[in-house]
């Protein structure tokens, strides 16, 4: 009992010891893991942690406070910890990669630890591809056809080189669509998909923001895809944009929605019935688009979002001439042009669209 308790004392403090990392997860950066592999000396989240459980061969998993941990496991805890295995782990991860936080989805993180653990993918022994050839993918995904019915296995093309992306279905014999990746995103959009491998890709075609939702079985392969659109888009971003220094490259590389959801809008002589769209907040393009549904190929129409001193402004009331019967929470979106007036759920979500709203504006 009395080595029980020294030993767990000794580990937490192994854990907040300053200059080891081991305050935040190695693999997620969530903050004061509870977890550790003593296999790997690492200090990991309890979602991270279900992770490792299922990499027996590498990874071995303790809790730090329910687990009797023997002093040998300790001592080697301390020989190792979460800067040094960074140091190992992550020696070479390319600048396109995205490297996951706590927030992301489980594919994501997924595939993030066995990129490092399993597959070796970013030691100090492997050469770093370069993003051009990272940035070329080829294979099948499935892609939700027409009228949102099913998903088609259809051949998609990347090419970094040529600065496109194609898709093709079996029945034309050219590309059925030739994306440039210069508009070109990617977000992962699991719950609106309805996969966990769900992917969103948007790009714009003809002045019109375009969506194609796809999803792969595997997880590695819609996580390949996701970083080969990436490296694409890295490749497109240091080739364009020469003397942008990388730390403002790196967040413009792909994006996602800062806020998504359901909201009812009127007409712009604000007397026509409101109407339920699906509302998505994309902060680096500065526009709120909105879709009749979620799953929709293309955008109904979009609202550009400029700074306060162009006069733009969000409020939480009703412009004068605009009455309603029932009392509702409700945005009105004032620009130079006209003002929107949008209504919301309940006042939770009125609130969390005015700031995700007013930082658009602010920034």
């Amino acid at each position: 009992a009395m080595d029980y308790d020294r030993n767990k004392a000794l580990l937490l403090e192994l854990q907040r010891e300053p200059g080891t990392g081991n305050d935040r997860c190695a693999d997620c950066g969530d903050p004061n893991p509870e977890w550790a592999s003593y296999k790997l000396g690492i200090f990991i989240c309890l979602t991270c942690s279900g992770i490792h459980r299922d990499l027996p061969e590498i990874s071995r998993v303790k809790s730090l406070r329910l687990d009797f941990w023997e002093s040998n496991l300790i001592e080697f805890m301390r020989n190792h910890g979460n800067l040094w295995a960074k140091a190992r782990y992550e020696a070479k991860v390319p600048p396109y990669y995205y490297i996951p936080k706590s927030r992301d989805c489980m594919v994501l993180r997924q595939q993030w630890i066995r990129a490092k653990y399993e597959r070796g993918e970013f030691l100090d022994t492997r050469i770093c591809q370069d993003p051009c050839s990272a940035g070329s993918h080829e294979g099948c995904l499935w892609k939700l056809g027409e009228g949102r019915r099913q998903f088609q296995k259809r051949q998609f093309l990347l090419s970094a080189r040529e600065g496109v992306m194609k898709y093709y279905s079996k029945e034309s014999k050219g590309p059925k669509a030739v994306i440039s990746i210069e508009t070109l995103n990617a977000m992962f959009q699991v719950e609106k998909i309805r996969h966990n491998h769900g992917l969103q890709i948007t790009y714009i075609t003809d002045g019109q923001t375009r969506n194609l939702f796809v999803y792969h079985e595997s997880g590695k392969e819609i996580v390949d895809w996701f970083n080969a659109i990436r490296a694409a888009r890295y490749h497109y971003l240091r080739t364009t944009f020469p003397n942008v220094p990388e730390s403002e490259l790196i967040p413009r590389i792909t994006r996602n929605f800062v806020k998504e959801g359901f909201m009812e809008k009127t007409g712009p002589k604000q007397k026509e019935a409101f109407k339920v769209r699906w509302f998505c907040l994309d902060s680096q393009e500065r526009n709120l688009i909105y879709f009749k549904n979620p799953l929709d190929a293309f955008a109904q129409g979009q609202v550009f979002i400029g700074r306060r001193d162009e006069g733009y402004e969000v409020r939480d009331d009703l412009p004068q001439k605009v009455w309603m019967k029932k009392k509702k929470p409700v945005i009105t979106l004032v620009t130079p042009v006209r003002e929107f007036v949008f209504i919301c759920e309940n006042d939770r979500k009125q609130k969390e669209w005015m700031d995700a709203l007013n930082r658009v504006i602010t920034q």
